[in-house]
């Protein structure tokens, strides 16, 4: 097994658990940069559901290269030529929505992959081979993470045969999704059978060797974890600014009330 390309994969590897944060804002660089010195595992860019697009995704990778933070994305859909230009760009991981198969995780894996290891990847790794050598194409396959959200009660039922897809790295639960096909409200959190859910995710990724992620909070960080849980999103920029906003106007208001 060749040697982890990047953070993310030295903490699983050593058999830790990565916690990093989600970007849906064109965030200024020099704030990523700032975010790049800190202890964070790794960074991953919206492109599903976040305001940013591609030249935007470059410039936080460009930004984040100041510090040894693993660069990941996730994509709009689970189409070879979307994950194909992310990689291209520099990513080396790739979370992929709505993957509720087997045949949904082999597309996913598929497209990470070139055909001189069974892939489609379309050759063009042009910042990629910028960054990580004139050899990316030949020791890359080996090292990008393919991630599949498990984010519907049919992704959790299939969840053995789509750990069991050869390339599969890790998982992601997608939790406000999950909770909607359970019949219960959006929320990063739920009682009953969105807990029972979790669990069987996790039961799954270890009979399969599979890293088990999840979008969280920080509030929920430790009990995800003890879950089982090994790659945890504590935030995103948009609550995290927010956030200290709140914070800030609501200290300021006590003080001179």
């Amino acid at each position: 097994m060749p040697e982890p390309l990047s953070r993310l994969a030295r903490v699983w590897k050593d058999g830790g658990t990565a916690l990093g944060i989600f970007v849906f804002t064109r965030i200024d660089p020099v704030v990523i940069e700032a975010v790049a010195h800190a202890d964070l595992d790794f960074l991953c860019v919206d492109l599903q559901h976040g305001m940013l697009e591609y030249r935007d995704m470059v410039a936080v990778f460009t930004a984040l290269a100041q510090g040894d933070t693993t660069p990941i994305v996730r994509v709009s859909s689970n189409d070879a030529a979307a994950i194909g230009k992310v990689l291209d760009a520099g990513a080396i991981g790739v979370i992929v929505p709505m993957v509720n198969s087997a045949a949904d995780a082999k597309a996913a894996v598929a497209a990470c992959r070139y055909a001189s290891s069974g892939g489609t990847r379309s050759y063009g790794p042009i910042r990629s081979r910028v960054i990580y050598g004139n050899d990316y194409s030949e020791m890359v396959d080996d090292r990008v993470l393919c991630i599949p959200q498990i984010e519907t009660a049919e992704a959790v039922a299939n969840a053995d045969e789509i750990m069991a897809v050869p390339g599969v790295a890790a998982v992601y639960v997608g939790p406000t999704d999950l909770s909607i096909t359970l019949g219960m409200p959006p929320n990063l959190d739920n009682p009953g059978t969105f807990n029972d859910a979790l669990a069987d995710v996790v039961a799954a990724a270890k009979r399969h060797n599979v890293v088990p992620g999840v979008h969280a909070s920080t509030a929920l960080a430790a009990a995800r974890k003890d879950a089982g849980f090994r790659m945890i999103t504590i935030a995103n920029d948009l609550a995290m600014i927010v956030g200290a906003f709140n914070a800030e106007i609501s200290a300021a208001r006590k003080a001179t009330g």
